[in-house]
């Protein structure tokens, strides 16, 4: 029997199966994607590692994946053939048919989400009907039971092992100014969760400074005008994202601190600029695809390769190595109308993250000629996010100053 495990260079904090895409008994040739997993960052599909039959199932669908776990087992071809395949119910291991058992008494066997959903609104897992495969009980099905017992509190006593939840009221407030009125209850979604955990990871291991400058955009504007019908010409498209990753090369060389990672023992500076790039995906988030060795690449390299990223990733169609290896974090939070957001939080274990704001026309002060004037440019507060075990105020203000003056200086 030859085993199907977990990539040990998972991308993302932990894995969940989502789905296996063979049932037992199926014939899969080598490299024939068989379970497809989700992390907070991609989905992936583990590839068969022989041509054979699936023979066991071990982890079934919601189930965490830890880096190097068997998710099931298949027997080699020539094997396959000699004996007749198990059936369904005989190749899932004990293990997972457990998990599959329609009732679940006890907490411990429901998958980690479930769990938190159970102690989070004090929810009897066995008295709801379950909804996943072989009558599993699933997030859903708890936030479905909470929600129900909320409209209809005769019914809260069956489903709940405490009272409904309710908004605390204060002896003071009178009932009528405490009350909420009806509600929807929506599930969290796996990558929601992701992301909430990583943020509050960030918040808590790194202590956040945030530094704001504000840019003028007439250089990158006037060049971009001149040159988009060109780039377009060769199937790119020129984004003012695609001048900050170089306006943040060149602000690397200047304070290559800024492209590091924090241990408890030193401070690692990476030779390569590898930067990532939040691409939001409407309510269910966003992913940071990372431009590889942004160092390397002229303009016109720097925004193919961006927009290649950024339109599988609104295709869900990224891979592990598309978002793998950032060193460095660009958020464009501007493109969705905020002029200036802090703190930006860190895209963990790197050292800072850049915002940038709206891109509007103000008036400002320029001197001509020895006499001050008013103008109108296209401007936008641009702020870097640090950790402040690694960087200080120095360092910061250098960075974004050359960051400024790159974007400032560009040449027609």
């Amino acid at each position: 029997m030859i085993d199907i495990i977990v990539p040990l260079e998972l991308e993302g904090a932990k894995a969940i199966v989502r789905n296996w895409l063979k049932k037992v008994g199926d014939t899969v040739v080598l490299d024939e994607p068989i379970v497809e997993l989700e992390t907070d960052k991609v989905a992936q599909e583990i590839p068969a590692p022989i041509t054979g039959v699936l023979a066991e199932i071990l982890m079934l669908g919601d189930t965490e994946a830890t880096p190097g776990a068997v998710l099931g087992r298949m027997r080699p071809a020539g094997e396959a053939e000699a004996e007749a395949p198990a059936s369904a119910a005989q190749a899932v291991s004990p293990a997972a048919a457990a998990r599959a058992a329609p009732a679940q008494p006890a907490v411990g066997g429901l998958s980690p989400s479930v769990r938190r959903a159970v102690k989070e609104h004090g929810v009897d897992p066995a008295s709801v009907e379950g909804s996943g495969r072989g009558g599993r009980v699933t997030r859903a099905d708890i936030e479905r039971a909470v929600a129900q017992a909320s409209r209809s509190p005769a019914n809260a006593p069956d489903i709940l092992k405490s009272a409904p939840i309710s908004t605390p009221r204060l002896a003071s407030t009178p009932p009528a100014a405490a009350s909420i009125g009806g509600f929807r209850a929506v599930p969290h979604d796996r990558m929601r969760l992701a992301i909430a955990e990583n943020m509050l990871h960030s918040v808590t291991v790194a202590p956040h400074v945030t530094a704001v400058f504000e840019a003028d955009f007439s250089a990158i504007m006037a060049h971009r005008k001149k040159h988009k019908a060109a780039f377009e010409k060769e199937g790119i498209n020129l984004t003012f994202t695609a001048y900050m990753i170089a306006a943040s090369v060149a602000a690397m060389r200047t304070v290559p601190s800024v492209n590091s990672r924090w241990h408890a023992d030193r401070l690692e500076i990476f030779d390569d600029i590898n930067i990532g790039v939040g691409a939001a995906l409407g309510d269910k988030g966003l992913i940071v695809p990372v431009v590889q060795r942004a160092q390397d690449l002229s303009l016109q390299g720097i925004a193919g390769r961006l927009g290649d990223l950024i339109a599988r990733a609104r295709d869900n169609k990224l891979n592990g190595a598309d978002v793998r290896g950032g060193t460095f974090t660009i958020s464009n939070h501007g493109v969705s109308g905020s002029l200036f957001a802090s703190p930006i939080i860190i895209n963990q274990p790197q050292s800072a993250i850049l915002g940038v704001g709206k891109l509007e026309k103000r008036v400002v002060v320029r001197e001509v000629a020895g006499q001050d004037t008013l103008q109108i440019r296209p401007m936008a507060y641009v702020s870097l996010t640090i950790d402040h075990r690694v960087l200080d105020g120095h360092q910061t203000n250098a960075w974004l100053s050359k960051f400024v003056e790159t974007l400032e200086a560009w040449p027609l």
